[in-house]
Order: C-alpha cells, then sequence, then structure tokens
C-alpha cells in the first residue's frame, strides 16, 4: 500500500472512530481472541449484539466515508484466523448477544419436517448439543467445530460426513458495504468446498436448518464418539484447526506426514505430533513463526508430490497473500484439485 493509500485509510478510520463514539473500541487485543492467541490488534473493534446494530454500523460505515477504504472482519469464534503480529488495520465486527439466539420452528410433517433458526452467533458445538437435547438429529457433526453459524456459512464448515451445504436451507445477512444482504435460499451461498460466496463485510444474522426428529439418547451417543475421536486424534493447545485443505483424494495431514514433517519447529511454532495438518503456536509466541511454518510445511509437501497445498486458515493482516507464490517456480499457485463450486467428495475438517 502507498503512502497516500495508507494516509487515506487512516483518516477514514478516524472518522469512522469518531461517529462510532463510545462503541469503538480503538487499538483492540484480536490475536488474543482468536484460538491461535497469536497476532497484533484490530484498529477499530465493535461489538454487535441485534441486526440494529449491524445496520447502524453499516450506516456509520457510510456516512464516515470509510465504507470501501477501511477493510471489515467479521470475528465469529476466532477459530480458522492467523492475526499478523502487526494486527488488522481496519474494523473488526464481534457479533454476539441475540445474534446467538436458537428456535425451533415445526414445519409440515410432525415426523420429520423440522427446521432450526440459529442465530450467526451462535456456537456450532452449542447447536449440536441443544438440538440433540431437543430430540433433533442432524446436527451432531457440529460438535467437534469449534466456531460459530455465521463461520459455518463463510466456509461451509464441515466434518465427519457431512456439511453446512448438507443442511442449510435458508439464511439472512447484513451486509456493512451495502452491496447485497438480505434473506435468501441457500443456492445464493454457492457453498463450495471451505467456500462461499459470502463477502467479507457481510454478517450472518440468522440461519435455517434442515433437522429430523430422532431419538435423544443415539444423538448424545453419536455426539460423545465424535468428541471422543477429536481428542484421541486431533491436538489440543494453542491452534486453528486444519492448516491447509485437502487434496482431493488425499489427505492434508497424510502427505506432511509422508515428508517426515510431524514435530518439525520453526521458531514458536511446529507441527503438531499427533496430526500433520495442525500447526501449534507457543504461548507468547509469534504469528510469523506460524506462516513462516505454513509456507516451509507446503514447500516440502510440493517439492516431494507436486501438489500444491493450499491453506485452509484465513490470514489477516499480512497484506498479500504470503502462500500465493508457487514453491515450484512455476507462476500463480495451482488449484488443489477441489475447484471451486463443488461440494462432492472428501468433505471432512477432521483430515
Amino acid at each position: 500500500m502507498t503512502p497516500s493509500a495508507m494516509a487515506t485509510r487512516r483518516e477514514a478510520l478516524s472518522a469512522l472512530a469518531s461517529r462510532l463514539g463510545a462503541r469503538a473500541r480503538l487499538d483492540a487485543p484480536l490475536g488474543a481472541l482468536t484460538t491461535y492467541r497469536v497476532g497484533g490488534n484490530a484498529a477499530v473493534l465493535v461489538d454487535a449484539g441485534s441486526e440494529d446494530d449491524l445496520l447502524m454500523l453499516a450506516d456509520a460505515l457510510a456516512t464516515s466515508g470509510a465504507a470501501g477504504r477501511v477493510p471489515v472482519l467479521v470475528l465469529g469464534k476466532g477459530s480458522n484466523l492467523l492475526v499478523a503480529d502487526s494486527g488488522f488495520p481496519g474494523l473488526v465486527v464481534r457479533p454476539g448477544g441475540a445474534l446467538g439466539g436458537l428456535a425451533f420452528q415445526g414445519v409440515g410433517d410432525p415426523v420429520s419436517g423440522t427446521l432450526v433458526r440459529a442465530g450467526g452467533a451462535l456456537g456450532l458445538p452449542v447447536l449440536a448439543r441443544r438440538t440433540v437435547e431437543a430430540g433433533l438429529q442432524g446436527l451432531e457433526w457440529a460438535v467437534g467445530i469449534p466456531g460459530s453459524v455465521g463461520g459455518a456459512l463463510k466456509m461451509n464448515a464441515g466434518g465427519h460426513g457431512a456439511d453446512t451445504a448438507s443442511c442449510i436451507v435458508r439464511y439472512r445477512t447484513v451486509d456493512l458495504g451495502r452491496e447485497g444482504g438480505g434473506e435468501a435460499d441457500a443456492s445464493r451461498l454457492a457453498l463450495g468446498y471451505r467456500s462461499s460466496a459470502l463477502s467479507d463485510a457481510e454478517v450472518v444474522v440468522w440461519a435455517d436448518f434442515a433437522v429430523r426428529r430422532g431419538e435423544r439418547e443415539a444423538g448424545r451417543a453419536l455426539v460423545s464418539q465424535i468428541v471422543r475421536w477429536r481428542r484421541e486424534h486431533q491436538p489440543g493447545g494453542s491452534n486453528a484447526g486444519s492448516v491447509f485443505t485437502n487434496p482431493l483424494g488425499d489427505s492434508a495431514g497424510r502427505l506432511v506426514e509422508a515428508v517426515g514433517l510431524k514435530g518439525f519447529r520453526l521458531g514458536s511454532a511446529r507441527v503438531s505430533e499427533k496430526h500433520g495438518n495442525f500447526i501449534l503456536a507457543d504461548d507468547g509466541g509469534a504469528a510469523s513463526d506460524v506462516v513462516a511454518l505454513m509456507a516451509h510445511v507446503r514447500r516440502k509437501v510440493a517439492v516431494a508430490t507436486g501438489i500444491l497445498l493450499r491453506p485452509e486458515v484465513k490470514l489477516v493482516g499480512f497484506g498479500p497473500d504470503l502462500l500465493a507464490e508457487n514453491p515450484l517456480g512455476e507462476g500463480p499457485m495451482a488449484d488443489d484439485g477441489r475447484g471451486s463450486g463443488a461440494t462432492g467428495g472428501a468433505r471432512r475438517a477432521d483430515t
């Protein structure tokens, strides 16, 4: 970014903060709000507890002249983000409050026709457990994903043989950039493998999921099985889950293990000894070490196998994509075989 563009952004941020008043937290911790717990601060952070709050934010962005000049990040549970040590030079919106609600809506046949309306800020494990306790089936897979409903729509989150695309029916968003938003059916999301058509400035207000009636005890047993599997196969500590998406027909974790990088350390970051597709950050570590290790892993796998792993973790505040370079020296990063539109094939977030 040129000095003049940086100055323009600073002016826009100042005008936005002035417009928001006491609602805005300046130079607020951001990396500490992610599951990596490394990285710097947000220039401006605002909590939004309702759709009205989101509409107010959209108005503030427009009237302050910050729309289009200030980058926007919607922060859910912080489970799929790596924040640069220098922080994020824009507006971070953290949904909560009434945006984390849950309602059950019987539709049509009382046995099978049921919808669950979940607020965008609701945690996926909470969604899974509460639907099971209500005698509903179909969302048990979500118990092992430490994200929010909004994040699930943004990334088409999934695991254990199911994903968001398999059960989302309808949703509503507020577009802070005022270019889209509103209510629509699931087709407008254009869900692909860990991807969607949602913009960075769209905040999910609610989402309707299709579920079915079932036995409460069977649901509890499946939830327990998923939790147990994840504890046995995935590491704890400060991480953001799967670092790379799975190449078509293969597993990123298997590829990392095959090139001998399990347990490999670079500075304050290391590849998990338990699962090759997890990178852990030390307490008090640096985000720069994590992203450098991501690049190292990707390079080693590419040289050994010819497969270019694609990051699943979103890099925040790093500027140009540090992982866009082709390690094989053949131009921009090639597709890993997944494509961008299909939801078929392996959808697991646990490999």
